[in-house]
C-alpha cells in the first residue's frame, strides 16, 4: 500500500519504491512531521524517529506545559502546516484576515480520508494516475476554530517514480468573510544539519543556469513576480547535505506546477532546521472567501533521494513522463520541424514558405512551422497582435498552401502570442479595458505589446473564438504558443475593488482555461509553449504542452549549459532544441554542423535556419540527423539521463548519456567545447550500465563494470565545440 495508516497515535505513513514520507498528530492536535528519508521497514516505532523537543523557557504556550511539553513547542516542532501568530515564529504556509483585521491562525486535526486515485483539479493542472494502479492520496483535514478555516491537505503518493504531490484546499467554514493574504501549495520541515541549496537562476538567453549555496541562518528566496514564472528563477529548487553530489547524498528536490507569481523559501530558523515552502507569490496576491467559499493552490511536487541530484532528476523526468506531461505526447516521438523565424524573420512569402517545405520534406522534416507575422497587418512587431485572421496580403490562400505542404508529406504549425495584445490592432480598438491596467496610471509597454486581462472571461472566449474559426479552415497540426511580456501595473477594470489582489493569479487561471479549450476542441494539436524563449519553463505549462522552446539563444555550446541546467528537474523530451544557422544569430560563434545537430539530438528536435542556404555535404547531414533522430529519440523520451564528467581534463567538457530502463542499450553525447594545445584525451566514465554485461561501443567490447570505473577514450576533432555521439548495446 502506497498509504499506511496506524492507530494510537495516529500516524501516517506515505510509501515509495525507496522513499518513506511519515508524520502524527501529537497529543494537542498538531500534524507533526517525523522524516521524509530513505524506506525504513518499521511502521508502528516511526514514532520513534521524532526529533526530541525541549520545553525552552522563553517559548509561549497557552495551554498547561507540563502536561504536554513537547507537543507546545510549536517554534520548534517540525509541522506538516505551521500556524502564524499563535507561537510558531518561522514562516508561516498561510496567513489571513478576518473582518477585524487580525492575522492569526492555529491548525488542529479533524480528520482524515484515504481513496485510490488523484484529486481533479478543475481550473488548474494536476497529475494523472497512468499506468500505476498503486497512486493513492491521502486528504487531511485541519481547522483553525476561530476564523472557522479549514484547510484540505492531499498527499498524492506515485509509488514508482519516488514523487508526492502536495495540494492544498482552503474553505470557509465560517460565518464571516475571510481574506487570504498568503497560501503556500507545500510545506517541509526538515532536520537539523548543513545544507545546501540548488536552484535555476539566469536572464533572458541564459535561462536555467545551477546555482548551489551553502545555507546559513536567515531565509533564502526563490521569487518571480513578473506575471510569468520568468527566465530569471524558476519555480524549482533542492535542498541537498552539503557532501551531496551528482551520484551521491541526501536531496530532496520541490517543484511548483504553476506558471505566474511564485516563492519558494528556505528559512534555516535558531535551531537550523530548515523549513522549505512553495506556492503563489503573495506579494499581488490576495483571495476573498465569503462563507462557504473555497480556494485550490497549485499542486507541488517533491522527492527525496541518497542517489545525489542524478537521482533527484530521473525522479522527476519519471514523474513527468508518466504522471504529468500530456499522455497522447509523454513517450511518443514528437515530429521534427523546420521554423522559419531565423530562416526568414518577417520578410517572407507564399512562395518563400513552400520553397523552404520542399527543401525540408525530402530530407527528413516533417513539419514546416510558419512563426511570427502571419496574421492582422502585421508586417514588424509594432501592431495586430489579437488580430489572429490570416494577412491575405503575405498569404492569400493559407488553407490552400498548407494543402500543397501536406502533399509534400509534411504538417503544419503556426506561431501564436493569445495573451497579448498590440495597441495598434483591430482588437484594442474595440477593447481597450480588456487590457491589464490601473485607472489613472500610464501602461508600460514591453515590445509594442499589453497583457490581456486573462482573468476576465468574456477575454478568453473571444481569444478561443478567433483562433477556433481560423483551426476550423486551416489543417493546423502544431500551435508555437508565445509570451512576450511581462506585467505591469496589475489590476483590472473587471473586477471590484476589493478583488484587485486576484488580477495576477486569474490571469494564469484565464491562460489555463484557454490552452483547455483548445485542447478540446482540437485533441490532436501539438502545443510548444514559448515566452520569449525560455521565460515560462514550468511544469504548469507542461501539463498542457509536452515541450517548451528551451531558450531564444539557440547557440549550440550556450544550449549544452542552458538544456542540462533545465535537466536538473525537467526531462530532455520537453525541451524544444534546434539546429541553428552559423554564424549563430545570438552571438556570432561559428560551431560545426554535427555539433548543432548532436546538442539539438538530446531535445524535441528541429531546425531553425534556411535550409536551401545549405551545402549539399550539409544537406546530406540532415538527412543523417533526421534519420538519427528517429533511432535514437526513444531513449531521449524513456530512458534514464546521467550527466557524465570528464576527470582530469584540462579543456572543458560537456557530456551526458541516455540509457534505456532495461540498460540493453543507450548514447552518450560528448562536446570539448574549447581546445587546448596537447590536451590530454578525454576518458569518460559511464553510469547506469550492469556491471557483469558486456557492451559494444566505439568498436570496443568491455564490461559494463569497465566501463563505469575505468570508463573509455574518446577521440574527438582537435578545435573547439567538437562533438560526438557514441552508441553502445548490450550482447545478447
Amino acid at each position: 500500500m502506497a498509504i499506511t495508516v496506524f492507530e494510537n497515535p495516529l500516524l501516517f505513513k506515505l510509501s515509495t519504491a525507496h522513499t518513506h514520507y511519515s508524520f502524527r498528530i501529537n497529543q494537542i492536535g498538531l500534524a507533526e512531521h517525523i522524516s521524509y528519508d530513505v524506506a525504513v521497514d518499521d511502521g508502528s516505532g516511526l514514532c520513534q524517529l521524532a526529533e526530541a523537543v525541549n520545553a525552552h523557557p522563553f517559548e509561549p504556550y497557552w495551554t498547561d506545559l507540563t502536561t504536554f511539553p513537547q507537543a507546545n513547542c510549536k517554534d520548534l516542532l517540525p509541522q506538516e502546516f505551521g500556524g502564524f501568530n499563535t507561537g510558531d515564529y518561522r514562516i508561516p504556509a498561510l496567513i489571513s484576515k478576518g473582518e477585524d483585521g487580525t492575522p492569526a491562525t492555529d491548525w488542529r486535526y479533524v480528520s482524515y480520508r484515504v481513496y485510490s486515485g488523484v484529486p481533479i483539479l478543475e481550473e488548474l493542472p494536476c497529475a494523472y494516475v497512468g499506468n500505476d494502479s498503486d497512486v493513492q492520496t491521502l486528504e487531511l483535514k485541519l481547522v483553525d476554530s476561530v476564523t472557522g478555516l479549514a484547510v484540505y491537505l492531499d498527499y498524492v503518493v506515485f509509488p514508482r517514480c519516488d514523487v508526492i504531490v502536495r495540494g492544498l484546499r482552503v474553505v470557509n467554514e465560517g460565518r464571516r468573510a475571510v481574506t487570504l493574504e498568503r497560501v503556500m501549495s507545500l510545506q517541509l520541515d526538515l532536520p537539523a544539519g548543513d545544507y545546501d541549496s540548488l536552484s535555476l537562476v539566469g536572464y533572458y538567453g541564459q535561462e536555467r543556469l545551477p546555482e548551489r549555496r551553502a545555507l546559513g541562518r536567515g531565509v533564502l528566496q526563490f521569487s518571480s513576480v513578473r506575471g510569468i514564472s520568468s527566465h530569471g528563477v524558476n519555480p524549482a529548487f533542492a535542498v541537498m547535505e552539503q557532501e551531496a553530489t551528482e551520484d551521491h547524498g541526501r536531496v530532496w528536490g520541490f517543484m511548483l506546477a504553476y506558471s505566474g507569481n511564485f516563492l519558494g523559501e528556505i528559512e534555516v530558523p535558531q535551531m537550523r532546521s530548515p523549513r522549505v515552502l512553495l506556492g503563489i507569490h503573495p506579494e499581488l496576491f490576495s483571495w476573498r472567501l465569503r462563507p462557504g467559499e473555497s480556494f485550490t493552490a497549485p499542486q507541488a511536487f517533491m522527492t527525496f533521494t541518497d542517489e545525489g541530484v542524478g537521482g533527484m532528476s530521473r525522479h522527476f523526468h519519471d514523474f513527468f513522463r508518466n504522471h504529468w506531461l500530456p499522455s497522447r505526447w509523454a513517450l511518443c516521438q514528437r515530429p521534427i520541424l523546420i521554423n522559419n523565424w531565423e530562416a526568414t524573420y518577417f520578410d517572407f512569402s507564399e512562395e518563400r514558405l513552400l520553397d523552404i517545405a520542399r527543401t525540408a520534406a525530402p530530407l527528413g522534416v516533417d513539419m514546416l512551422v510558419l512563426d511570427d507575422g502571419w496574421f492582422g497587418r502585421r508586417r514588424d512587431d509594432t501592431s495586430s497582435l489579437g488580430d489572429w485572421f490570416v494577412n491575405a496580403g503575405i498569404i492569400p490562400d493559407m488553407a490552400g498552401m498548407v494543402r500543397k505542404i501536406n502533399a509534400l508529406g509534411m504538417k503544419f504549425g503556426l506561431w501564436f502570442e493569445p495573451e497579448m495584445v498590440s495597441e495598434n490592432s483591430e482588437f484594442f480598438r474595440a477593447h481597450p479595458e480588456w487590457v491589464i491596467q490601473i485607472s489613472g496610471r500610464g501602461r508600460s509597454i514591453g515590445r509594442h505589446q499589453m497583457m490581456l486581462d486573462m482573468g476576465n472571461p468574456e477575454v478568453v472566449e473571444a481569444i478561443f473564438r478567433q483562433m477556433k474559426k481560423l483551426l476550423e479552415t486551416v489543417h493546423v497540426e502544431y500551435i508555437k504558443w508565445d509570451c512576450n511580456r511581462t506585467m505591469t501595473e496589475c489590476g483590472s477594470s473587471w473586477l471590484p475593488a476589493d478583488r484587485q489582489g486576484e488580477v495576477a493569479h486569474r490571469f494564469v487561471l484565464g491562460t489555463y482555461s484557454l490552452y483547455r479549450k483548445l485542447l478540446e476542441a482540437f485533441p490532436y494539436l501539438l502545443i510548444e509553449g514559448c515566452a520569449g524563449g525560455g521565460g515560462r519553463f514550468d511544469a504548469g505549462i507542461l501539463r498542457y504542452s509536452p515541450q517548451i522552446w528551451c531558450s531564444d539563444v539557440s547557440d549550440a555550446c550556450e544550449r549544452m549549459r542552458i538544456q542540462m541546467g533545465t535537466s536538473l528537474f525537467y526531462p530532455c523530451s520537453a525541451m524544444g532544441a534546434h539546429v541553428s544557422a552559423c554564424p549563430n544569430h545570438q552571438t556570432g560563434r561559428v560551431t560545426p554542423f554535427a555539433t548543432r545537430g548532436n546538442v539539438a539530438l538530446s531535445g524535441a528536435f528541429g531546425y531553425e535556419l534556411d535550409l536551401a542556404k545549405l551545402s549539399k555535404e550539409e544537406q546530406e547531414m540532415v538527412r543523417e540527423q533526421t534519420a538519427l533522430y528517429h533511432q535514437l529519440n526513444p531513449l531521449v523520451a524513456s530512458g534514464d539521463l546521467f550527466r557524465l564528467e570528464a576527470p582530469g581534463r584540462l579543456d572543458k567538457v560537456v557530456c551526458w548519456s541516455f540509457i534505456a530502463k532495461d540498460k540493453t542499450q543507450g548514447f552518450v553525447i560528448l562536446c570539448r567545447l574549447q581546445m587546448h594545445p596537447y590536451a590530454a584525451p578525454l576518458r569518460i566514465r559511464l553510469k547506469g550500465l550492469r556491471p557483469d554485461a558486456y557492451y559494444q561501443i566505439d568498436g570496443k567490447r568491455l564490461t559494463g563494470k569497465a566501463l563505469m570505473s575505468v570508463g573509455i577514450c574518446v577521440a574527438l576533432e582537435e578545435r573547439d565545440a567538437a562533438s560526438r555521439i557514441l552508441i553502445f548495446a548490450k550482447e545478447k
